[in-house]
Formats: C-alpha cells, sequence, structure tokens
C-alpha cells in the first residue's frame, strides 16, 4: 500500500445516519438520500462519522450501514468508514470488518477517554499499529471540539511516514497548524479540511478536499468553492464561502446533528429524529434554521 494507492480529492459529506418514529435504523431513507447525493460531483461519503451519530450505534447496526451504503455508492465513489476505538486492538478488529463490508478507507477518531495521557507518542503508536494491521488506508480524523485531543502537526508529519497511512481530516480550525501539517507530511499526504467554516483557507494552504457537514444540505454550493479555488478564481470562491458562513454554523455548533437534520427535511432529504441523549431542535429553532437556509439561498 502507498500514499498513491488513494486520492481524497474533492468533496466528502459526512452522511447522517436516518432513524425511524421508533429509534431504529432507517435503511431505505440512507439508501434514498444516497441515491439523490449521487447526482453530485461529489468524491464520495463518509459514513460513521460524528454527522451519523456513530457513538450511537451499535457494532451491528454500524456493519449493515456500510453494506447498504456500499451498496447504492458507485464504484468511483469513496466511502470511507469511521472505525475508531478507544482501544488500538478495537481499532483494528472494526477496521477489519468496514473492510470486509467495503468500506475503500478508515477514519480512524483519536482515542480520548485518558485525555491527559494521550500524549503524541502514544497517538502516534496507535495510529502506526492500526495502519499495520489495516488491509484499506488510513486516515487519521482529529477532531479536539469533541475529544479534547488535539493532534499537532510534527505527530501527523511523524505518521505520515507510514505507507497506509495517507491523510487526516483536520476539524481543529486552526489553518496555522494544518498548514505546518502540509508542510512536514509532505506532498503524497492529503489533508482534509473538516469542515466548510473554513474549506477555502484549507484549500488555500495545501487542503486536497474538504468532508463538510454542509455538503449533506448544500453539496452543490461545497463543490462550486472547491472548483473555483481549483482554477485560480479565488475571488468568487471566497465569495460563495462567505455566504455559506451562516449555513454552515447553523447546522453545526448552532444548532448540531438535530439541526441538520431538520435542514435536510426541509431541502426534501430524509432527516428524521437524532437518537437519545440528543434532542430534537424547537419550534423556534427551525424557524430561525428555515429563514437562515432561505438567506442563504439554499431553500426557496
Amino acid at each position: 500500500m502507498s500514499h498513491a494507492a488513494i486520492s481524497l480529492a474533492g468533496v466528502f459529506p459526512p452522511i447522517t445516519t436516518p432513524f425511524d418514529a421508533g429509534g431504529e435504523v432507517h435503511y431505505q431513507a440512507l439508501e434514498e438520500n444516497l441515491e439523490r447525493w449521487n447526482q453530485y460531483d461529489l468524491a464520495g461519503y463518509v459514513v460513521l462519522g460524528s454527522n451519523g451519530e456513530a457513538v450511537y450505534l451499535s457494532d451491528e447496526e454500524k456493519v449493515r450501514i456500510l453494506e447498504t451504503a456500499r451498496r447504492v455508492i458507485p464504484r468511483n465513489k469513496l466511502l470511507l468508514a469511521g472505525t475508531g476505538r478507544e482501544a488500538t486492538r478495537h481499532t483494528i478488529a472494526f477496521t477489519r470488518r468496514a473492510a470486509e463490508a467495503g468500506a475503500d478507507a478508515a477514519l480512524v477518531v483519536t482515542p480520548h477517554y485518558y485525555t491527559a495521557r494521550m500524549t503524541p507518542d502514544s497517538l502516534l503508536q496507535h495510529y502506526l499499529a492500526v495502519a499495520d494491521a489495516s488491509p484499506i488506508p488510513v486516515l487519521i480524523y482529529n477532531v479536539p471540539g469533541f475529544t479534547g485531543v488535539n493532534v499537532d502537526a510534527a505527530t501527523v508529519g511523524r505518521a505520515a511516514g507510514h505507507p497506509n497511512i495517507v491523510g487526516i481530516k483536520d476539524t481543529s480550525g486552526n489553518i496555522n497548524q494544518a498548514a505546518d501539517t502540509v508542510r512536514l507530511a509532505g506532498p503524497a499526504f492529503q489533508l482534509l479540511a473538516g469542515s466548510a467554516g473554513f474549506f477555502f483557507a484549507g484549500l488555500a494552504i495545501g487542503a486536497v478536499g474538504g468532508i463538510l457537514a454542509l455538503a449533506n444540505i448544500a453539496p452543490a454550493q461545497c463543490i462550486e468553492i472547491y472548483r473555483l479555488s481549483k482554477a485560480g478564481r479565488w475571488a468568487e470562491a471566497a465569495e460563495l464561502q462567505r455566504r455559506m458562513l451562516p449555513v454552515n454554523a447553523a447546522v453545526t455548533a448552532r444548532f448540531g446533528i438535530a439541526g441538520l437534520k431538520a435542514a435536510m427535511d426541509m431541502l426534501g432529504y430524509y432527516g428524521g429524529p437524532v437518537r437519545s441523549p440528543l434532542l430534537e431542535p424547537s419550534e423556534g429553532d427551525r424557524q430561525a434554521l428555515r429563514n437562515i437556509l432561505i438567506e442563504g439561498g439554499i431553500l426557496s
């Protein structure tokens, strides 16, 4: 396996997991959402990520979700599976199951329960062991807002020496750190911006693409930011980036996954309920979200 074995260039939505009114995974809705997203020039999908409420799913549900998604996702689009666990051995075991279910690569969130002990050396040991054992390429998932653990650029640079560690989803929003990651990890290693809030900035400093919650509801706009940036049409890309900022904030930090699912419902996708202990948005929140979508040109 080598860094060149997979290209992560482009836009990936970290898709939501649909639940029915009884709280069970709604596999038909998952298929229908994917069929609609397949109409866009997306590079692929992240399945079982943070927006997929992966921490609230059983292993059996996770495997069936991956199998269902793989049947619907065309082979020219990548399936990146969230496989991270707290223990290295459990991460390896589920990464292998994800590969068997058809995942093209594994997105491995940092272990974080023993936060103070997740030193650069312990994280490096974890990722190298997973990469050694994984039958598919591995991406580091750095999301300190959820985990309290940040993988610094120097550690990523060391991990990038492993031929099966091909990239990172960096959700930190620290552009200086992201730029240093690009510098230290080398040209074969692939950085993905982890939020649409800094997608344009990420592309400007060397990101190859983005894993963007916003792409669940505004795939065309996210793809256009990518296309304009790659064409060197920086002013147009920056203007579109600015227009998307309030929309992205609404479906991430402000209203969270419940807000993202509510926005999907408004746009004709299946969003549906979140799993407890997450709460549904209030009617006031829904109206505020609707207004933001209208102002951003996402909803008529």
